[in-house]
């Protein structure tokens, strides 16, 4: 049975290896799971998945060969029109409260013979499958406990839905949360064993201690970690606050990936000085010189703003909103660029606008065309390019 599943994970493009299947037939052989699907799926997943980004993939691999409704197909399909709903019926709570739900096996059951007896399409009714009834099998309808057959999700109380699905995967477009944010800004991490020697160091140890005839030779490293450096300059307010929320997820995830992260605000366009405190930006200034002089060229530079707003704000000297700028922005976003050759720009704005946008169109040719998507292929994208 699992020489299927193996393939089927294949056909899926997850990058799972003879070796690893013949892992997962170990551990079983071992009995290292008792007989259940959900323990034989984390056993599967951990087994055969060692990227967190394939997890969405291997689930939906997963599900098409396991899923027990599916099976049910074979031997009959549902038409589209049985499904077409022409009406939407509403019940009264005192109705809804009078239908029984079926358990678990009575309900697959009772779907089985409703597909090899029913012959045509009901609508409104009890027993078949149709929509805008009380049946629990279709649509647009209501159940305590039924299987929802194509349509939307009304009542969400269906417990088992058959369609095909339409995921957007984590692996390319999905607008992310902090989870796969971590996993796109792993690629750029760099370990190196830095400072002073307090960690274990394990293999030097068993072999010094061969070589000293046995006597015990105890030696130690210094802790492993990502060394990359990251400096991070955020837009903040006005268009920004359309974004908040998966700004802030980036910012905290990054946080999280690296140990050497400086940021500091600006709003729209960089200009002579930035500021870490968004409520005291004018009283604690720092200026983009000292910025530019305070850290080295092995930083990489992350710009993350909508780049929207009026040209003259990036072109013009006074060209800023809130004060009268002596050097226009484009000015500013130069001497970063060049002061830290490794750099990109993380736009939150969807990418299909980004032609439409005077301004955004100018900031990508300021930062060299760095400029990617806030997605997962986005970020990836990015962090491939920071780390040549």
């Amino acid at each position: 049975m699992l020489i299927p599943f193996f393939y089927t994970l294949r056909e899926a493009k997850l990058p799972v290896s003879v070796k690893e299947y013949l892992t997962l037939l170990e551990a079983l052989k071992a009995g290292v799971i008792g007989p259940s699907i959900d323990d034989f799926y984390f056993l599967a997943r951990t087994t055969l998945v060692k990227d967190e980004a394939h997890f969405d993939r291997f689930d939906k691999a997963f599900g098409a060969f396991f899923n027990g409704v599916a099976k049910l197909t074979e031997s009959k399909d549902i038409p589209e029109d049985w499904l077409r709903q022409l009406i939407e019926r509403e019940l009264t709570p005192e109705q809804k409260a009078a239908i029984a739900a079926m358990g678990w096996d009575e309900l697959m059951d009772t779907l089985r013979q409703r597909l090899e007896e029913q012959k045509g399409r009901h609508e409104g009714g009890s027993k078949w499958i149709g929509t805008g009834g009380t049946s629990p099998f279709g649509h647009g309808g209501y159940n305590p406990q039924g299987i929802r057959i194509g349509g939307a999700g009304k009542n969400r109380s269906a417990v088992k839905v058959w369609e095909q699905r339409a995921y957007r995967d984590y692996d390319d477009s999905l607008e992310l949360g902090t989870r796969n944010i971590k996993v796109a800004l792993r690629r750029l991490r760099r370990f190196a064993r830095e400072g002073a020697a307090e960690e274990l160091a394990l293999d030097d140890t068993i072999h010094a201690t061969a070589a000293a005839a046995g006597m015990l030779d105890i030696r130690m490293q210094p802790e492993r970690h990502n060394k990359v450096k990251v400096l991070l300059l955020m837009d903040v307010g006005g268009t920004m606050d359309d974004h908040i929320h998966r700004v802030e997820e980036l910012f905290s995830a990054a946080k999280g990936e690296f140990k050497h992260l400086e940021f500091y605000y600006f709003h729209n366009c960089v200009y002579d000085f930035v500021w870490k405190n968004n409520r005291r930006r004018f009283s604690e200034k720092h200026a983009t010189w000292d910025v530019i002089r305070k850290y080295n060229k092995d930083y990489r530079l992350i710009f993350i703003g909508d780049a929207t707003m009026s040209p003259y704000e990036i072109l013009q000297p006074g060209g800023s909103v809130e004060y009268n700028n002596a050097e226009p922005g484009a000015e500013w976003i130069q001497r970063l660029t060049h002061a830290f050759p490794k750099h990109c720009w993380i736009n939150p704005e969807p990418q299909g606008v980004w032609q439409y946008r005077q301004s955004i169109s100018l900031i990508e040719q300021l930062v060299s065309h760095r400029m990617f998507p806030l997605t997962l292929q986005g970020l990836e994208g990015a962090m491939r390019l920071l780390t040549k």
